[in-house]
């Protein structure tokens, strides 16, 4: 195995199985967050097994070989700790935090879910109904589902634009056995990353994977590696009437992956356009014109892309002023992008948020698998806040006008129906 370290405190091992094992000890806690993340997700998925990552990533927790469903649940909680999954677009992750001495524990516990579940197809039928009432929690949240149509519209033919959570159709079709085809194919160490944060010796952690299993066989196992997405579309305005109190609008874009160097811009200028009470959007819309109550601008990064949007609720009598005020406001950045004063602000605006989501060693253990998820180089922070200083007004300008043209935009409207934008 090959050891390097990353940073102060921080250390990597690279497993001849293809495992990645990622530490960070920080002074002064007495917990620690550990987190296993498999390259199996909703990213993967055929459009006919659509939501079987999340299903599977459900059934784990109805019993493995060495405990009962009840047996998980109280593992941990009962000294205080927590357990937790979730199903992403390119990646699955079942975490733990505990007490820095719960360390090894939290370890088994998470080897139990991810590598030893059962997968009893009698555990299957209730399952599949807790996720129905997951999905038809979803369409009684309409500013929930305007994403989910969102997602489909941008990307109708690619796993991106799938629903993670499936549809019923899918669900039913479904059996134990395709969960044990699709853990025995996805679910190989090569194709996990394991990463602790806080009270944690790189050593111990070591020592108690490998006494899991975690690094037999010599053999490198490649990670596996999403559908390579193709270009969203682009300029489209899809509408779905709705009874509902309030028109729920999404304007979307496809952008770029995590790694590429003009992240930084793109987090800069998304801040300011919608970040907070003081970014334009907010300022524009709800401040001067009173068009709406919540509204703001967010970004996804995938492995193979990514994604810029806003959201706004508004009264339906009011939703076609709110998209008019929009697009101007995608005019104005995609034209001019950002004067000085504004960018600088931008910058230390996107520094704070940086430093302030890592203070919890559940972010920091984030953090150190988003690196090898996203197949990104690790820059220690003073680095990381360098890189944001020397975006250039150039740089932005270029970004803003790739990406904000407002006839790039993509528009879903869910609401009562009327309205021409």
């Amino acid at each position: 195995m090959e050891t390097v370290r990353l940073d102060e405190g921080l250390f990597r091992t690279t497993v001849p199985n293809g495992l990645i094992v990622l530490t960070e000890h920080l002074p002064g806690v007495r917990s620690a967050a550990t987190g296993l993340y498999v390259r199996t997700a909703s990213a993967h998925e055929r459009r006919e097994q659509m939501g079987i990552s999340h299903l599977l990533e459900h059934m784990v927790f109805k019993g493995t070989e060495r405990r009962t469903a009840r047996e998980l649940a109280l593992e941990l909680e009962v000294r205080g700790g927590s357990l937790d999954a979730f199903t992403g677009r390119d990646y699955t992750s079942y975490q733990a935090h505990t007490l820095d001495a719960d360390l090894p524990l939290a370890v088994e516990v998470l080897t139990d879910l991810a590598r030893h579940p059962l997968l009893r197809e009698s555990d299957l039928e209730p399952e599949r109904n807790v996720i129905l009432e997951e999905i038809h929690g979803v369409e009684d949240t309409p500013d929930d589902l305007v994403f989910e149509l969102q997602a489909a519209e941008l990307w109708p033919d690619h796993p991106y634009g799938f629903s993670i959570l499936g549809s019923p159709e899918t669900l039913a079709a479904m059996s134990a056995d395709d969960l044990q085809c699709l853990h025995a194919t996805g679910y190989y160490r090569g194709n996990f990353v394991v990463a602790a944060a806080g009270n944690v010796n790189h050593e111990q952690l070591l020592t108690v994977l490998e006494r899991e299993g975690w690094f037999e066989g010599a053999a490198p196992e490649p990670a596996r590696r999403p559908v390579a997405a193709t270009p969203a579309a682009r300029g489209t305005l899809r509408r779905e009437e709705r009874d509902t109190a309030q028109t729920h609008i999404v304007f979307g874009t496809d952008t770029f992956p995590l790694r590429d160097p003009r992240r930084f811009a793109l987090a800069i200028l998304t801040n300011v356009f919608g970040g907070g009470m003081s970014s334009r959007l907010f300022q524009r819309i709800r401040e001067e014109l009173g068009l709406a109550y919540a509204i703001f601008a967010y970004k996804h990064f995938y492995q193979s892309s990514g994604q810029l949007g806003v959201y706004v609720g508004a009264h339906p009598g009011s939703a076609d002023s709110a998209v008019d005020a929009i697009r101007d406001e995608y005019a104005r950045v995609a034209r001019a992008g950002l004067p000085a004063a504004e960018l600088a602000d931008g910058k230390q605006q996107l520094k704070g948020q940086v430093m302030l989501s890592l203070e919890s060693p559940g972010a920091r253990m984030g953090r150190l698998a988003g690196f090898i998820l996203h197949d990104d180089e690790y820059r220690p922070l003073d680095r990381m806040l360098a890189e944001i200083d020397a975006v250039t007004t150039d740089e932005v300008a270029d970004v803003a006008a790739e990406f904000f043209a407002p006839e790039r935009q993509t528009v879903v409207r869910l609401g009562p129906g009327g309205g021409e934008r």
